[in-house]
């Protein structure tokens, strides 16, 4: 962990997809944010596959303004994929994730580092005021963080804010994809990372349309499940698998014993006897559970030893050395 109240170098992260409007002035409000950071600091824009000219906003940012620096996908990722490829190229002790539509506002970045300079690795913004709507944005967004804290033991009011800080020595380790980047905090305290929340702003949308739907509710809901299994059974898959094989094979057993005690005692033949093919079942279905489970051992095992492995493609980066404005 870094010492406290000692300047570090910062590397602000944006994830941009058809931004074109809001660039510029993102830059300004950047560049204005972080002019008093000490310690120097870098802002990587990463393009998400975007079909509009926001690379070239980007590329000329890259190029005129110190400390900006252009990242360009291959294709359209994801924003989870995009924030992956851009902590990757960061150079900071500290890293700052927000999103490039003008809804998180860059002068609450001093806030979060103030709050990381009292002992914290992750400080995440929480939208108090949050300026979107209720039904289609707020709603499923308050029940996803509740479901995420009740999962995960990790509160927080809210997961689905984009604009937090991390300790890089806690982030970079990660592996993200799908829609993983929101539960980085969840991940990121299974290393045992301080976390806290700190209220910050939060704009109405004014330039660019949303990207956003219901639809996305239910990606995270699944990968909800692949957080848990991985904070519970990630290193020994065959206490999952391998558990309810065993509970599903001993109940098959008993049901096949209560079987046999009914044909033997009360000659009850076992065609009449229904639990006879449930036991039948329970046992096959808890055989191939546990082969499941050791499967999934020698996956993990090829998991662990694979290196560098990403789930993007750059297939253009622009770097000046970092600055102030």
């Amino acid at each position: 962990m870094a010492e406290q109240n000692q300047p570090r170098r910062l590397s602000v992260v944006v994830p941009v997809y058809n931004e074109e409007d809001c660039l510029g002035r993102l830059a300004d409000d950047l560049g204005a944010a972080l002019r008093d950071i000490p310690g120097g600091w870098e802002v990587i824009l990463v393009d998400d596959g975007s079909s509009d000219r926001s690379f070239e906003v980007i590329s000329g940012l890259a190029k005129e303004r110190p400390g900006f620096v252009g990242i360009r996908l291959g294709r359209n990722a994801g924003q989870t994929a995009a924030l992956a490829a851009g902590i990757a190229e960061a150079r900071g002790e500290v890293i700052v994730c927000m999103d490039a539509d003008l809804q998180n506002d860059p002068r609450d970045i001093k806030t979060l580092l103030d709050k990381m300079d009292e002992g914290y690795d992750v400080v995440s913004g929480w939208r108090v005021d949050r300026q979107d709507a209720w039904l289609t944005r707020r709603l499923p967004s308050q029940t996803a963080n509740w479901l995420i804290s009740r999962i995960t033991g990790v509160h927080l009011h809210d997961y689905g804010c984009t604009l937090k800080a991390y300790r890089a020595a806690y982030l970079k380790p990660l592996r993200l994809y799908g829609e993983m980047h929101r539960f980085i905090p969840a991940l990121s305290g299974f290393l045992g990372a301080g976390i806290a929340e700190v209220p910050v702003r939060h704009h109405a949308r004014t330039l660019g349309k949303s990207k956003y739907g219901l639809s996305r509710t239910f990606k995270v809901l699944l990968d909800l499940l692949t957080v848990k299994f991985m904070s519970a059974y990630m290193a020994k898959p065959i206490y999952l698998f391998g558990g309810w094989g065993l509970a599903m094979g001993l109940l098959g057993g008993v049901l096949a014993s209560f079987t046999l005690y009914q044909r033997f005692c009360h000659h009850i033949y076992v065609k009449d006897q229904p639990l006879f093919q449930v036991s039948i079942f329970l046992v096959t279905v808890g055989f191939q559970m546990i082969l499941m489970g050791l499967l999934a051992e020698i996956l993990i095992r090829v998991y662990f030893d694979i290196k560098d492995k990403k789930a993007y493609f750059i297939r253009d980066l622009i770097r000046r050395d970092a600055g102030k404005a």
